[in-house]
C-alpha cells in the first residue's frame, strides 16, 4: 500500500480543523464559510494561517490570540462603518437610538 501526499492539500489541513475551534481565525472561516462557500473559506483561512505562522516566526513566536470577542467587536465595527459609507452615498445620516427613545416608543406603541 503507497501513501500518497497531496501537496495542494496540505497547507489546507489546518483551515480544515478551524470547523469545530474557537478563536478570532474560527470566527473568520465561519464568516467567509456563509458568505463565499467552504472550499474558498479554506483557501482563504489557510492563507492567513500562512500569513500568522510567517509573523510568529519572523518575530520570533511574540504573537498574541485575540479572543473571539475581540474579533467580534472588530466585525461590528467593520459592518456598522459600511453602513454609514452607504447611508452617506444616499444622503442619509446614521442616528443612534439612545435607550430612553426605545422606551418611550414602545410604550407609545401600547398606548394606541
Amino acid at each position: 500500500m503507497t501513501l500518497v501526499f497531496n501537496q495542494k492539500l496540505a497547507p489546507k489541513i489546518p483551515a480544515i480543523s478551524f470547523v469545530t475551534v474557537l478563536g478570532a481565525e474560527c470566527g473568520f472561516y465561519r464568516r467567509l464559510r456563509s458568505r463565499l462557500g467552504a472550499p474558498k473559506a479554506i483557501t482563504a483561512t489557510a492563507h492567513k494561517l500562512a500569513r500568522l505562522f510567517y509573523q510568529i516566526w519572523a518575530t520570533t513566536g511574540q504573537y498574541l490570540d485575540p479572543d473571539i470577542d475581540y474579533y467580534q467587536q472588530k466585525y461590528q465595527e467593520q459592518v456598522l462603518k459600511s453602513l454609514r459609507n452607504k447611508a452617506n452615498a444616499l444622503g442619509l445620516e446614521l442616528v443612534p437610538i439612545s435607550p430612553s427613545t426605545l422606551n418611550t416608543s414602545s410604550s407609545l406603541n401600547h398606548a394606541t
